[in-house]
């Protein structure tokens, strides 16, 4: 996802800030960590949102798949005919794959682009959304500081598992947001996958606590 590590750093720093406020006279002191991505997908208006963006893309989704199709059907066709057609038939027939593939990839590039800048703004909207139920959490409980582990900005190597307040946060999100259909858990699957299979960035791993 584009940008999502500026993102994530932005909302970290916003929590470390919520966090650092004394609570009735009382620093707070507890350490806490949490996955902001997978958290907004968990929430019930992030499922709902996912939901409701994949279906939008389904249409162009299924078109990418349909002229990929049409690309290997013609492929398959000059390997048939291999022996059997003229040298002018042959050429036309490269040109033709060359041309359906160089478009197809263009096509391909513009609906990554698209899906992802789309993607981004539902995270950053209910990523706010999200910060606000944060920080009332973190000074509720008294926490002091609160990491973000799905940032690789953020390269958490060890957490006990006693300090993962992601359920927590999701819990008390959706306790405090509008009554939402429920809707199956998924994630966010690129249109284009059909043509180009999304990749997703590796990050670093946190051990926990056994």
């Amino acid at each position: 996802m584009a940008n999502n590590s500026v993102f994530y750093a932005s909302l970290l720093l916003c929590g470390l800030t919520a966090c650092g406020y004394a609570q009735a006279g009382q620093q707070p002191t507890k350490v806490g960590i949490i996955n902001i991505q997978g958290a907004i997908i968990s929430t019930q208006d992030g499922q709902k949102a996912a939901a409701e963006l994949q279906a939008r893309y389904e249409p162009r989704r299924k078109e990418l798949e349909k002229r990929q199709n049409e690309i290997a059907s013609l492929r398959d066709q000059l390997q048939k005919g291999s022996n059997t057609l003229s040298e002018e038939a042959r050429q036309k027939l490269v040109r033709e794959i060359d041309q359906r593939t160089r478009a197809l990839s263009r096509e391909t590039e513009d609906a990554q682009a698209d899906y992802d800048q789309e993607q981004q703004k539902l995270l950053q909207d209910l990523g706010q959304k999200l910060m606000a139920v944060i920080d009332k959490y973190a000074r509720d409980n008294g926490y002091a500081v609160i990491l973000d582990v799905s940032s690789p900005q953020t390269p958490v190597l060890y957490a006990a598992n006693g300090i993962d307040i992601t359920n927590d946060i999701v819990a008390l999100y959706d306790k405090n947001a509008p009554a939402a259909g429920a809707v199956p858990s998924r994630t966010l699957p690129s249109p284009a996958s059909a043509a180009k299979p999304a990749t997703t960035p590796a990050r670093p791993a946190v051990k926990k606590q056994p």
